[in-house]
């Protein structure tokens, strides 16, 4: 999934398993199914294979993580209104962020229309081919911290490319503590949230942003354009229950951007975090009670301005 993984034990002498394979291990093999389940970046991925089927009608058996990653992609369209909707790849591909080959785009994507076709319970097929980056990701931290726990591992942080999920608390027995990076680069962080079994995940511009024909564009496109959100955010952070959909409504909250983002993620009860263009940083009430400390005019290490939302 293009991302570095990386695990910390909150057991002060990071015991794993009694028996059985090492709890890493269990984390990479976890992580090696999803991505070989929804990866458009793989050529033989299970993904790729039912994109290359879109628009025939042809109706396939996915495994049940694919399966699970598109019903829940298409419960996360219907929930936002079509603010979420993971039928972009057409338009990725024609941005230059290209993945495995495909055939030629489909139509444009009607209103209202449904991402995935099922009948029955088993059998799906795809109108358009779709990109199951971010919620993808989600669901496999989802899936590789349910692992951890079944093999008894109760403490944990585990983070994939800068996502994360956590399970009790760290080796301090306090709440983990995690800083939100600065997408302008200017500084290291720009605030320090804690969580407890919770999942964190950041929807940003600091790392997949590229030029094409003079034109700077980055890969959080907005579904109703195809083209790049353009709102006046450089990245949005949520945290919640579960990474799957902290994912989803960090996204949602990008394209909806500056003007409409606070009332948005308030109105969801959200704990959300965001950088505005000129890099200040502003946040959610539920997201200030969970903020231990942000980067302010008076701190001699930082040399630009970060201010609390109200």
């Amino acid at each position: 999934m293009g991302s570095p993984l990386r695990l910390t034990l909150g057991d002060v002498d990071g015991t794993a398993l009694a028996g059985g394979p090492p709890v890493w291990a269990g984390v990479v093999d976890s992580f090696e199914v999803s991505e070989q389940a929804m990866s458009r970046f793989r050529d033989t991925s299970e993904l790729t294979e039912l994109n290359r089927m879109a628009g025939t009608g042809r109706l396939t058996r996915p495994s049940a993580r694919l399966r699970r990653a598109l019903v829940a992609s298409d419960r996360a369209h219907r929930i936002t209104d079509g603010r979420f909707d993971p039928r972009v790849l057409a338009d990725l591909d024609r941005l230059g962020y290209t993945g495995a080959a495909l055939p030629s785009a489909a139509p444009g994507i009607a209103a209202g229309s449904r991402i995935l076709d099922r009948r029955g319970r088993r059998d799906v097929a795809l109108a358009r081919p779709v990109d199951l980056g971010g919620i993808g990701k989600g669901l496999a931290l989802r899936w590789a911290a349910a692992e951890l726990e079944r093999a008894g591992v109760t403490r944990f942080l585990l983070e994939a490319g800068g996502d994360l999920v956590t399970r009790g608390m760290d080796r301090s027995d306090g709440p983990w503590l995690i800083g939100l990076e600065d997408p302008k680069e200017d500084r290291d962080h720009l605030a320090v949230i804690a969580v407890a079994d919770q999942a964190v995940a950041t929807s940003s511009v600091s790392v997949h942003r590229w030029a094409i024909k003079g034109r700077a564009v980055h890969h959080l496109l907005d579904p109703r354009t195809g083209e790049p959100a353009t709102g006046g955010l450089l990245s949005v952070t949520v945290a919640g229950p579960d990474p799957a959909w902290a994912e989803v409504w960090s996204k949602v909250l990008f394209i909806a951007g500056l003007a409409d983002i606070a009332q948005e993620a308030r109105s969801r009860g959200l704990a959300a975090w965001w950088v505005a263009d000129d890099g200040t940083l502003e946040m959610t009430a539920d997201a200030r009670r969970g903020t231990v400390w942000v980067a302010s005019e008076d701190d001699p290490s930082i040399d630009t301005q970060s201010r609390q939302g109200r």
